[in-house]
Formats: C-alpha cells, sequence, structure tokens
C-alpha cells in the first residue's frame, strides 16, 4: 500500500486482512464490480485476481478495462470485461441482460461506479444536467442494477456491497449540492431495503468512506493536499466485508462528526455563511 502520513496512519488505521478467509469466501463465486476501470474498483480487481472468481469488470472506459484485463488474466481468477455506460439506458439494459443470462449465476455486487461534482448551484443555473448526470450514476443506475439482480442474489444468498461517502451522515455544505443529495438518495434507499434484503437472505455492507485518493478527486485542487484514504486501503475494507459480511465501515473519528453535526449546528452554518461571504468579497 502507498505510504501514508502520520496524520493519514491516525485517521485510516489499517484494518485486520486475512488473505485465507477471503480465498475461502470467494472460490467459484462470481463478483460484479462497477467503476472498475480506476481507483477503488481497479485495486479491487487487482486483489482479487488471485483468487479462483469470476470476475465481471464493468465502466465506461472499454480501453482502460482491457488493460486491467491484460495486466491479470493470466492469474487465478477468470476476467471478463463489460464496457458500459451505466446512465445510458441502453447499455444498462445490455449489461442487465447479460448478467441474467451467466451460467453460474451472481454471488456479489459491489457497487462503486460514481461521479463527484463540485460547484456553486449559480454555478449551475444553466447547467441543470449536474444534477440530472449525478443522480443518474449515483442514485438511479445502481437502484436498478440491484433491483434487476435481486433474484440472482437470492439464489446464490449473495451479497451487495455499497461504497457509499461519510457525507451522507453529516450535514450538508455549500458547492456540493448535486453530489451529497444523489449519494445521500442511495444510501437511504438501500438502508431501507436492507431488512427486506436480509430477510431473503441476501447481506448488505455499506462502506462510509472519507477522502479517497482515486482520478475522482483531481479536479479539486484543495484535496490534494488533504489526508485522504489509498484505493488500496479500501479494496482491502471491501474484502474483509466479503468474508466477515459486516454491515458497515466508517472511520472511527465520524461519530464526532455526526455528534457535532446535532449539537452544533448552528455555529457550523454561521461559519460557513460567513466564509462564504468573505470569499464573495475576495473575488
Amino acid at each position: 500500500m502507498p505510504a501514508y502520513s502520520l496524520l493519514e496512519h491516525i485517521l485510516f488505521p489499517p484494518i485486520l486482512f486475512n488473505q485465507q478467509k477471503l480465498r475461502r469466501e470467494l472460490e467459484g463465486k462470481t463478483v460484479l464490480i462497477t467503476g472498475a476501470s480506476s481507483g477503488i474498483g481497479e485495486q479491487l480487481a487487482y486483489m482479487l485476481a488471485e483468487i479462483k472468481v469470476h470476475l465481471i469488470l464493468v465502466a465506461r472506459r472499454g480501453d482502460k478495462l482491457e488493460a486491467i484485463k491484460s495486466a491479470i488474466e493470466m492469474k487465478a481468477a477468470q476476467i471478463t470485461v463489460f464496457p458500459a455506460d451505466l446512465r445510458n439506458e441502453k447499455e444498462m439494459e445490455g449489461l442487465l441482460a447479460f448478467l441474467q443470462q451467466l451460467p453460474d449465476g451472481l454471488d456479489i455486487v459491489i457497487s462503486n461506479a460514481g461521479h463527484s461534482i463540485r460547484r456553486s448551484i449559480y454555478e449551475s443555473l444553466e447547467r441543470y444536467h449536474d444534477f440530472t448526470r449525478t443522480m443518474a450514476i449515483n442514485y438511479f443506475a445502481p437502484v436498478q442494477l440491484i433491483m434487476s439482480t435481486l433474484p440472482l442474489l437470492e439464489r446464490k444468498q449473495g451479497h451487495i456491497i455499497n461504497i457509499s461517502t461519510i457525507n451522507a451522515l453529516l450535514l450538508p455544505i455549500p458547492h456540493w449540492a448535486a453530489y451529497q443529495a444523489s449519494k445521500s438518495a442511495f444510501d437511504t434507499w438501500f438502508r431501507s431495503a436492507a431488512l427486506e434484503l436480509h430477510m431473503r437472505g441476501i447481506f448488505t455492507t455499506s462502506l462510509y468512506l472519507p477522502l479517497v485518493r482515486t482520478p475522482m478527486i483531481l479536479p479539486t485542487a484543495v484535496y490534494q493536499k488533504l489526508p485522504a484514504m489509498s484505493p488500496q486501503h479500501v479494496a482491502r475494507m471491501i474484502g474483509h466485508s466479503i468474508y466477515t459480511k459486516r454491515k458497515t465501515y466508517q472511520p472511527w473519528w465520524l461519530v464526532f462528526g455526526q455528534l457535532g453535526s446535532i449539537l452544533f449546528r448552528g455555529c457550523w452554518e454561521y461559519l460557513i455563511l460567513r466564509m462564504l461571504r468573505r470569499k464573495e468579497e475576495q473575488q
């Protein structure tokens, strides 16, 4: 794993991880990973390639998927790549039809595809698509994917793992309206559906992640200097959840943020408003 700073070591302590338990849990199974062409999805594919498992890698960039397949296809895993933009109705229908015809069914869905956007709503007055596109990939696509694959997962007593964000559990902040609304929408849907899924024998896991050093954060310059998890670290968390069936993961310090969101909401909003006004005056 990439080296962490001292602060990152404190914020993101290592997770106990047993490769043999993961291997025993996964051998002979079929795992779908969305958003597999970079970041968390890519690192997870590299980690699972050492196991006799069927990996179905889905992402928009077919060339990147093929490069990943070439890098790991000589290892133990069977690799299938399926280029698809999950916001595109026809491409989503093609993926769903492919999944329904899998000879060995489907055991695990890792919902990782997503889109982040940081923009003031006043910069989006002529960009309504900022919101429709974000909702399409962060909310509607995973709902459609899971609803379609539920019969497959129920037959195999399967597992759904949602890669979420700590923002879904904290107070909303300016400039993130599109992203936070879409991620919170799916998080609420997933938590609402979880008990029904558990009743049918389907396991669920939600990972509430802080900043992760992936290509998604590159457009936001300030993030380059902030503490961030490595995608390899997150891949190990996902691996751990596969064999433990743990329901949620979140940073140890998130509880303090949640308490602060309740107890000091007024103070927080006052400080943010002052910062926004100061920034506007400087422009």
